[in-house]
């Protein structure tokens, strides 16, 4: 039982902790496109919160009680062609506050679509919900109120969100507010949607898509580094000393046990561990006895490796010894930046149908994660830190394989669009975003069922 809890608690954290960091790239890349983020927060969406309101961009930055990652709220994300959007934005700001009712009549459509429109305008956080309390509406309620305001903003018709503004300045306006834009609607909401996701160009959207993945890769190098220099890298030995003996080997027969040195197979001599392993071979090979003769506490030793005979065996039974290397900056960084080589190439193979198999049967859930999340804590910080840094890298990876709703198949639906400079389809994107799900959830269930194989069947 308190293993169990042990591995819960240590992949909750685990988990949390790098998609908290791969939603703080996304937040830090919109915030510095000019994008309005309303929300960044650890754990998942939830009415119950603990957090703060920037003063200077007015994100709400806090914490659920959801510990299972984490969000952010980037402002128009979902594209909406809606041609009424700029007289909806107008009558609010006109009004100061609205009803969605009176909007629907004023715009000649009807309830649904005056919400739509009024909910992409909150997305943009370009207005926002009022709340009632005279009606019963509250803030966390399932669904919309029944009517909407402006926010607040200065002589420059900034809101809170955006970048400079300054509510000290003569002309602000409060929330609820009306008041006249001084501009026609079109120009008015293409002011408002510039400061979107949407209302970026090319390469401003692929910064943002890219952030949360690069971040994560940033993060696991540093982190990969920091563990190679600390806890040093295992380096085997080319010396002729046995470092382990395998149980039941044809070597454990002979008597050979860990630290031996062997001098010689058969009465050849051997300098090295490679020189051992090339003189074994052929007596594995063809089933044939040999002799070693070994060094044990400064006596000299021989013994005879009875094999079976004619029969070919697999091994002897012994490893090389190894020991702790502890590299400089630079070797630390080359090997991070290697074992990071690996693990592209690992994830690159899960989406390449002769590979798929292959690399799902060494994958792991969640569940797993948890598990080798809690044995890393056990050993300690620095083993702790290094599994992070390598989950990081994972997640970094994976984010940027060109499959919906993944990043990166964010940016290949983006690049798609960039050359052929038409919009993909909402719809288009959905049924991607579903074939990917459908994808991922294969995966999932796959690595599910070699968590159980190994840790509760084989555990």
């Amino acid at each position: 039982m308190t293993g169990a809890v042990s591995a819960i608690f240590w992949g909750v954290v685990v988990l949390s902790l790098l998609v908290f960091v791969h939603e703080g790239g996304h937040y830090l890349a919109a915030r510095a496109c000019g994008v309005r983020v309303t929300e960044f927060f650890l754990g998942m969406p939830c009415r119950f919160k603990l957090s703060h309101k920037s003063k200077d961009h007015g994100t709400e930055i806090g914490v659920t009680p959801i510990l299972l990652g984490g969000y952010t709220r980037i402002c128009g994300m979902e594209n909406s062609g809606d041609e009424l959007l700029g007289s909806a934005l107008m009558a609010v700001q006109r009004a100061g506050r609205i009803s969605v009712s009176d909007l629907a009549s004023q715009l000649g459509c009807d309830v649904d679509r005056a919400y739509g429109l009024l909910a992409t305008l909150a997305d943009w956080a370009a207005v926002r919900p009022y709340y009632d309390p005279a009606l019963g509406e509250h803030e966390g309620q399932s669904d919309w109120p029944a009517s909407f305001e402006t926010l607040r903003r200065d002589a420059s018709l900034r809101t809170e969100y955006d970048r400079g503004h300054d509510f000290s300045q003569a002309g602000t306006t409060n929330y609820g507010e009306p008041r006249d834009p001084g501009m026609g609607a079109a120009e008015f909401l293409a002011r408002e949607r510039g400061r979107t996701y949407l209302g970026c160009g090319f390469w401003r959207r692929c910064a943002m898509l890219l952030a949360g993945p690069v971040v994560n890769l940033l993060v696991a190098l540093v982190v990969v580094t920091a563990s190679f220099m600390v806890m040093g890298v295992q380096v085997a030995s080319n010396e002729p000393v046995i470092g382990s003996v395998s149980p039941g080997s044809f070597a454990e027969a002979a008597g050979i046990e860990a630290g031996d040195r062997i001098t010689a197979v058969d009465g050849e001599s051997v300098s090295t561990y490679e020189d051992l392993v090339a003189a074994i071979k052929p007596y594995l090979e063809s089933g044939t006895d040999f002799s070693l003769d070994y060094e044990r506490d400064n006596t000299t030793y021989e013994t005879t490796v009875d094999l079976v005979d004619g029969q070919a065996a697999e091994y002897l039974g012994i490893t090389n010894q190894a020991y702790t290397y502890y590299p400089s900056l630079g070797e630390a960084i080359r090997g991070s930046v290697a074992y990071g080589g690996l693990v592209a190439e690992y994830a690159v193979k899960l989406i390449v149908p002769t590979h798929t198999m292959e690399v799902l049967d060494q994958s792991s859930s969640v569940v797993g994660i948890s598990v080798m999340a809690s044995e890393a804590a056990s050993a300690g910080v620095p083993t702790l830190a290094f599994f992070i840094g390598a989950i990081s890298m994972s997640l970094g990876f994976m984010n940027l394989l060109p499959i919906a709703p993944l990043d990166g198949g964010k940016i290949l639906i983006e690049i798609i669009q960039a050359i052929s400079r038409r919009q993909v389809s909402a719809r288009a994107q959905t049924i991607v975003s579903y074939v990917g799900l459908a994808f991922f959830l294969f995966v999932f269930v796959v690595a599910m069922r070699n968590d159980i194989v190994t840790f509760v069947i084989g555990g």
